[in-house]
């Protein structure tokens, strides 16, 4: 439509300098001081549910949109769409088994360290057919070579095929089918691939060491586990880590792992993963002093839809289980409490950023229920180097932040995927 249009073009020709507002650590309100640090913000690619995104040094930028697919953007500016789902138009190829529903769809994007001699890039999608574990349905995870002149891809196969998925739905909040999808995807300094899977809204999901729910993998270029992974007895040995809710982020700082994960009506988490650690979440019923609880998932009890205080709910179902599991991977940061969304994570670098260079940004998709702000924002984390602890900053944004799904950092930039407004944003400090 022509006002759409308009829109749009008006978007993109804005950019804003902004300042950015100390707010307490242990509250969403309470603005102390102003930084020095300004940032613009411009529009970088338009997108319809952006999702994962990988950025190379010469400016080439690969990006995913959940219900289209793959797409890279050249250092000159042009869009190439590479690979589609099934049903989708203008990529020059389609995989017919790749869909979305709910919060399944085309996820995260790596591009391999040395890109350069193999070509290859990442790809996490969600996907149908007989030979698929769950129901029918599987998230995997593909190899896929990339064109000399980015149009294309070539050689795709499938390295994991059995991440878990939920089939169908069930008596929960957000219950539909493909729930709880993780769906994050990094290479490490390390030179292993990660991968974050959410709980699919199953009780006993992310405890059990033999399925692929509620875990962070780590793998190598052909998707077998990293011999350095130190899983449970009986585990399998792709997992890194296990005992997790949805984490939707994850990102490095020096050898150190972070997730950020978002919250069951409370407390939202950013962790510093350690090899082989639970993070102590386990929605089971019937276990832990807690009851029976609808469809064997107590992710939302008690009281699924009904307002009662966080302090409440974390005593029933708490995010990390110490009572249940006192050497569970302790949170450096849980939101105040409040469960609002938590998104994807980057750390900012370079000195351009000043007083925020090494420093945690983290998005929130926004949240307003049972009387919580919505908190749609990006957050600045100043996280202690053992990664127990965190100060908080938030981003002053233009007009209104989105639904901001995904973060994604370079030099001096940070790329910010907002699926409300349809579009990746590129901001600057100033």
């Amino acid at each position: 439509m022509p006002n759409t249009q308009s829109k749009r073009n008006a978007m993109q020709a804005r950019t804003y300098l902004l300042p950015s507002l100390v707010l307490a650590a242990t509250g969403l309100m309470g603005a102390q001081s102003a930084l020095a640090v300004s940032v613009k913000v411009e529009q970088f690619v338009e997108a319809k549910d952006p999702w994962g995104m990988a950025a190379m040094k010469d400016g080439t930028f690969f990006f995913t949109e959940k219900c289209g697919g793959l797409s890279v953007r050249t250092p000159s500016g042009s869009i190439n769409k590479l690979l589609g789902i099934g049903g989708s138009a203008g990529y020059s190829s389609v995989k017919n088994d790749l869909f979305c529903d709910g919060q399944a769809g085309v996820l995260g994007v790596a591009v391999d360290p040395e890109f350069d001699k193999n070509r290859y890039v990442y790809l996490r999608s969600t996907s149908k057919g007989d030979n698929r574990a769950f129901g029918g349905y599987a998230n995997i995870l593909m190899r896929m070579k990339v064109s000399a002149d980015m149009k294309s891809v070539s050689d795709v196969t499938e390295i994991i095929n059995d991440m878990g998925y939920k089939p169908k739905k069930s008596n929960h909040p957000f219950g539909g089918p493909g729930a709880h999808n993780g769906g994050a995807l990094a290479f490490g300094p390390d030179g292993y691939l990660y991968v974050t899977i959410g709980d699919n809204h199953s009780g006993p999901g992310p405890q059990d060491g033999t399925k692929l729910v509620g875990k962070v993998l780590r793998v190598d270029r052909d998707g077998k586990g990293a011999a350095e992974n130190k899983p449970p007895a009986g585990f399998d040995q792709r997992i890194f880590t296990y005992g997790h809710r949805n984490p939707q982020g994850i990102t490095f700082r020096g050898n150190d792992v972070y997730i950020s994960e978002n919250g069951p009506w409370h407390s939202d988490e950013v962790t510093k993963l350690v090899n082989g650690g639970n993070g102590g979440w386990d929605p089971r019923g019937e276990v832990n002093g807690r009851p029976a609880c609808p469809d064997g998932y107590c992710g939302y009890s008690p009281n699924q839809m009904g307002a009662m205080p966080q302090k409440e709910r974390a005593a029933f179902m708490p995010m990390t289980d110490l009572k249940a599991y006192p050497k569970a991977l302790k949170p450096a940061f849980n939101n105040n409490g409040l469960s609002q969304g938590m998104c994807g994570s980057a750390w900012l670098v370079g000195k351009q950023w000043k007083e925020w260079e090494g420093r945690l940004a983290v998005g929130y998709a926004g949240i307003g229920i049972h009387g919580t702000p919505v908190g749609n924002r990006i957050d600045i984390l100043d996280v202690s180097k053992d990664g127990m602890s965190a100060k908080k900053i938030e981003m002053s944004y233009p007009d209104y932040a989105g639904r901001v799904r995904h973060l994604h950092s370079t030099e001096g930039v940070l790329y910010v995927g907002d699926e409300a407004r349809g579009a990746i944003f590129k901001v600057t400090p100033q």
